[in-house]
């Protein structure tokens, strides 16, 4: 029997060689694995391995004809349940950090971050198909209409280290948006409470029957740029992260919702000079920069992505820049 040639695909980008093939066969010994490295039974683009390389999409890995003897994991179909490969494509083509335990996506506006009834697309689902031997679990959210940095735990023990860094807010994150109005004063402290999109000045129980306490809500923000009187470019920072934080923030504390927000900003109109510049419902906020402490190495991570195209027209038109 003649050994297998496997080319690695951009799903796998990234993997080490040994745990790629503790995937494919998860009944092999590693003192097995180590050996047939040793003897140069497994190769990489035709090139002797000691075991810890890292993999990159269209490289050639050599499988001896002796791991036929060990169960192979069944893959699941690479279009998932629901998902066409043109689908996943696009997902792939948002990476912009994969490894062994954490994957980033720059996420688009209009993708939900988690699936649910009457919900076709979503990260969650989506990326559990493009890493079938990985166990997908989301550590943190971002709205369907937001877009920017979404990261996903591709273990336990990294979405137990993640999650455990954004409820104990040492994970640093930064959004930038599109407020329509004049922001004043330019920087500030909003420390106030929140429940179902409403802002309170106390954490007294609310009145609605319910008797719940409304949760305290903590944003920094900076104004950036500003474009006439009517549009102001704004850089915010959330210590905490309540349920459309950001924008209610924006709707009931600045006076100035976020450009495209149907829901807390709907009977605001638009001004006209954005309105010459493109006919996007999208709203305008973009999760930015993120800077979190790797769950398995421990080492600080800051990463940035590149703004959506529906607002990178509007920061040429006038002159926003990124921070």
């Amino acid at each position: 029997m003649a050994a297998e040639i496997i080319t690695i695909p951009e799903t796998e980008d990234g993997v080490r060689l040994l745990r790629w093939f503790l995937r494919n066969f998860p009944s092999m010994p590693q003192r097995e694995f180590y050996k047939l490295c040793r003897g140069g039974q497994i190769r990489v683009n035709s090139r002797r391995v000691h075991g810890q390389e890292m993999l990159r999409a269209g490289d050639a890995v050599r499988v001896p004809p002796t791991l036929s003897g060990y169960s192979v994991r069944p893959k699941k179909t690479e279009s998932g349940d629901n998902f066409s490969l043109a689908d996943l494509e696009e997902l792939r083509k948002c990476i912009i950090h994969n490894d062994d335990d954490i994957v980033v996506f720059n996420k688009p506006a209009g993708l939900a971050v988690q699936g649910g009834s009457g919900i076709r697309k979503s990260v969650d689902k989506m990326a559990a198909a493009l890493f079938p031997y990985d166990k997908i679990s989301l550590v943190h959210r971002l709205d369907k209409e937001t877009s920017g940095l979404l990261v996903v735990a591709k273990n336990l023990r990294a979405a137990q280290n993640l999650a455990t860094a954004f409820q104990a807010k040492t994970a640093y994150k930064e959004y930038l948006a599109l407020l329509n109005g004049n922001v004043v004063p330019d920087h500030g402290l909003i420390d106030d409470y929140m429940i179902k999109g409403q802002v309170f000045d106390t954490p007294a129980r609310t009145n609605d029957g319910t008797g719940q306490r409304p949760q305290r809500a903590i944003t920094e923000y900076k104004v950036l740029a500003h474009a006439g009187e009517h549009l102001s470019w704004v850089a915010f920072s959330p210590k905490t992260g309540r349920t459309h934080q950001l924008r209610v923030h924006s709707a009931f504390v600045l006076n100035a919702p976020i450009v495209g927000d149907a829901l807390y900003g709907a009977g605001r109109r638009a001004p006209d000079a954005l309105a010459t510049v493109t006919a996007t419902n999208n709203l305008f906020l973009f999760a930015h920069r993120l800077t979190f402490q790797h769950p398995t190495t421990g080492r600080m991570m800051t990463l940035r992505a590149a703004p959506p195209q529906f607002m990178k027209v509007v920061m040429d038109f006038f002159e926003f820049q990124l921070p």
